[in-house]
């Protein structure tokens, strides 16, 4: 007998003992007892952050009616785990539930992949990639090639000490054109650990704000109304496709449905969460309408997870300042500042900007935010919609 096979049979009979490989759900939330206040908010002992998120397939509604099959993330935190499987199978929703986080807190992320209920042919490992985040370690990055995947049935723990404030993004990292097109987006901020002390912009004008974008240190990036807006378009044969296990047409994508944060107008002014038609479930949580009263000002988080076009965005009647890229605030090596105004501003997929609007010299109105591509403005066939919301300024 050769060696080879000798020493298969000898392992055999510990491969038995061993039993079947099985996955399971699992989460990690470890006490903060180090006694440290890392997010500055005079409490030692809260400054972990645990949220579980599930991995699935579902369905979405476009605004004008369509159904498209679609992948995403939801929001598990505090579901037993033993129930996990069954709660979160077909509750994908677009985009994934809105993740905040303070500077200085640990943020620990459990994904489990719950398979994909209307494809079970399908075997599709997840991930979480936190988009332009620099991780301690590359395992918790989400690149399938340097880190892990997460198979079905399966969890796994990211960890992220959340150091940097700013604007970012989430998303599946694996098959990464496919899943981002399906839908595995999701907003994502880092709040700066200046927010709770109260600064004076401009100096001398008596406006006052308690709530900063960065640790600007001189309180130019206040506001009193925020408003995630992410911006993503869709391809419904793409979807159709999916669904209805045939080839995926990537080298024809074409996306007819540009959404903000998962929506086409008059759908992103709907202040509600939105549900599917195929079961009632929710399914689009997030609402782009934005509401505030004259004299307030605006933070606009903005980003882009565009797999196939850039997109400019502009605010008739309202000047943009852009105070923050890519969740970095726009200084100078010597502290000068590089805030930028304009009245459009352009996003290409992975990137993100942070927009002040200053509501104290315009009129009570209805405003519109859109972009400037006349093709996004539409749903599919149906024109007068797409990538659009309203700004509502009242006396």
């Amino acid at each position: 007998m050769k060696a080879l096979p000798r020493l298969a049979l000898l392992l055999v009979p510990l491969l038995l003992a061993a039993g079947p490989a099985r996955a399971a759900v699992s989460t990690q939330c470890p006490p903060d007892t180090d006694g440290v206040d890392t997010d500055g908010d005079g409490n030692p002992a809260n400054d972990h952050v645990c949220i579980h998120l599930a991995a699935g397939d579902g369905f979405a509604d476009m605004a004008n009616g369509r159904l498209l099959y679609v992948f995403g993330f939801s929001n598990v935190t505090g579901v037993p785990n033993a129930r996990v499987m069954q709660e979160a199978m077909l509750g994908a929703q677009l985009p994934a539930p809105t993740l905040v986080v303070k500077q200085g807190q640990r943020l620990y992320l459990t994904l489990t992949n719950v398979g994909m209920m209307m494809r079970p042919d399908l075997f599709d490992a997840h991930s979480v990639h936190w988009h332009g985040f620099p991780n301690a370690a590359p395992i918790f990055d989400g690149v399938p090639e340097a880190s892990i995947a997460i198979n079905m049935g399966a969890s796994l723990t990211y960890f992220y000490a959340a150091e940097l404030p700013g604007t970012y993004m989430y998303h599946c990292h694996v098959e990464a054109a496919e899943h981002i097109q399906m839908g595995m987006v999701g907003n994502l901020y880092v709040l700066p650990a200046q927010d709770g002390t109260e600064r004076e912009y401009p100096a001398g004008s008596g406006r006052r704000y308690r709530r900063f974008a960065y640790n600007d240190g001189d309180g130019s990036t206040g506001y009193d109304v925020a408003a995630p807006i992410q911006l993503a378009s869709l391809d419904p044969e793409f979807h159709d496709a999916s669904l209805s296990v045939q080839p995926l047409p990537f080298a024809a994508m074409r996306d007819t449905f540009p959404l903000l944060n998962g929506r086409g107008y008059p759908a992103t002014v709907d202040p509600l969460p939105r549900s599917n038609s195929h079961d009632g479930r929710v399914s689009q949580p997030v609402s782009s309408l934005i509401r505030a009263t004259r004299g307030q000002r605006i933070l606009l988080r903005l980003s882009s997870l565009s797999t196939t076009e850039y997109f400019t965005l502009t605010v008739p009647g309202i000047s943009m300042q852009v105070v923050g890229r890519d969740a970095r605030l726009l200084r100078g090596t010597t502290g000068e500042n590089l805030y930028q105004t304009t009245t459009t501003l352009t996003l290409g997929g992975g990137e993100s900007a942070d927009v002040i609007l200053d509501t104290a010299a315009i009129p009570p109105g209805t405003y519109f935010l859109h972009t400037t591509h006349l093709h996004a403005l539409s749903n599919d066939t149906e024109d007068l919609g797409g990538m659009m919301t309203e700004i509502v300024i009242t006396p």
